[in-house]
């Protein structure tokens, strides 16, 4: 299981490694992958104040920042417009509080709950800058590469808010986001397998994305708040990482069409 989630997180990395955006469906790609990065940096940091997969937590903590920042270049440089740069331009500082709180040295409860109120303004900003970005392309994959690259953001933001859950930070509302979160992407991946540009190669991922789907879904509905164990808050990790691989894939073939 352990060997999965190196994969997962490695794979991830590989494909945010090309240094500049290459195109607007590449722009697209990598706002979206802003919008996951806020909810995997969280899921990472919770999972550090719950002592599950700690060594795993921290490397997908240290790699989201350092990918993040990355990508926030990138994406500021390759504005074509001064709106959306401008959206950049207040991202960075929303970024900037959040990190702060990200890289304390001792992760703890008390912290935990600053990072989920805190992401919510990032993964807002990096959404807008998402939209924005379609907005400005005139290619119809543009739609399928912002859709895909959500379906990411989900994934970790159910993750989240699972272990936001087992905190007891704000039980309720963490229930009703991972709720939402869990429509949303069922929702989404109707409207992927359903899409009339799908290549063999984006059904068969999409098939993964299906089969993985179920192991994650099926550890989500097993929310038990404070009493859940460190076995089923690590397998919702784990999950949640193996779900992002094959997501992030999808949406670089999404971005990759020329349509």
């Amino acid at each position: 299981m352990k060997r999965r989630l190196f994969v997962a997180s490695t794979a991830l990395i590989g494909l945010g490694a090309r240094a500049q955006v290459a195109d607007l469906n590449d722009a697209i790609n990598k706002a979206g992958r802003q919008r996951m990065l806020s909810q995997r940096a969280s899921k990472a940091y919770l999972a550090l104040v719950h002592k599950v997969e700690a060594r795993n937590a921290q490397q997908v903590l240290d790699q989201s920042i350092a990918l993040f920042e990355r990508q926030l270049v990138e994406l500021k440089s390759f504005a074509p417009s001064a709106a959306i740069r401008g959206t950049y331009d207040t991202l960075g500082a929303a970024w900037s509080d959040f990190k702060k709180e990200l890289t304390s040295p001792t992760p703890s409860k008390a912290d935990a709950a600053k990072v989920v109120k805190l992401d919510g303004a990032v993964l807002a900003l990096a959404h807008q800058g998402t939209v924005q970005y379609e907005a400005a392309s005139d290619k119809s994959a543009g739609k399928l590469v912002n859709i895909a690259g959500r379906q990411r953001m989900l994934s970790q933001r159910m993750a989240k808010f699972y272990l936001a859950s087992a905190l007891q930070i704000d039980p309720a509302g963490s229930a009703a986001e991972l709720a939402k979160a869990r429509s949303e992407f069922v929702a989404a991946l109707e409207i992927l397998r359903s899409a009339p540009g799908d290549t063999t190669q984006i059904k068969e991922e999409l098939v993964l994305a299906d089969a993985q789907w179920v192991f994650f879904s099926n550890g989500l509905q097993r929310l038990e708040g404070a009493s859940a164990s460190p076995k089923l808050m690590s397998d919702v990790f784990i999950t949640s990482e193996n779900l992002l691989g094959i997501m992030d894939r999808i949406t670089t073939l999404y971005s990759n069409l020329k349509t």
